[in-house]
C-alpha cells in the first residue's frame, strides 16, 4: 500500500505541508517495503488556478491508495475520490509523525473537502 504525504521537504523529518494543491512535494511512502520517493509539485506552486486538480492528478499518477495532508479543497477532493484515493486530514508537525498516526489508526478518513476552493 502506498501513501502520499504533502511536504515541503525531502525526507521523513520534513514538515507536513498543510496545503495540498500548493504543497512543494509529495512523499510517496510504500508501507510494504518501508521505502519512499519524493515527487515534486513545483509546477503548481505559482499556478493561478487549478493547482488542486493538477496536484490530485499528480498524486493519482503515483498509484497511491491514500493521501495525508493538512487541507484539501473540493475540486481536488473530487479528483482524488474519483481515483479511489482516501484522504486523511492531519495537523502533524512532520511527515514521520503523520505516518505514525496513520499506522496507529488515529487518522479519520475525510468524507468531503475541509476547506473552500482557492484556500491558502
Amino acid at each position: 500500500m502506498k501513501i502520499a504525504i504533502t511536504t515541503s521537504g525531502t525526507d521523513l523529518k520534513a514538515p507536513l505541508d498543510s496545503r495540498f494543491g500548493r504543497a512543494a512535494a509529495f512523499l510517496i511512502y510504500d508501507l510494504d517495503s518501508d521505502k519512499f520517493t519524493v515527487v515534486s509539485n513545483q509546477q503548481n506552486l505559482q499556478a493561478a488556478q487549478g493547482a488542486g486538480i493538477q496536484a490530485a492528478e499528480t498524486v493519482a499518477d503515483q498509484e497511491v491508495d491514500a493521501l495525508i495532508t493538512g487541507n484539501c479543497g473540493p475540486k481536488a477532493f473530487r479528483v482524488l475520490q474519483a481515483a479511489d484515493i482516501k484522504v486523511y486530514n492531519c495537523s502533524a508537525a512532520t511527515v514521520e509523525e503523520a505516518l505514525q498516526l496513520y499506522r496507529k489508526g488515529e487518522l479519520k478518513e475525510a468524507s468531503d473537502a475541509n476547506v473552500a476552493g482557492h484556500w491558502n
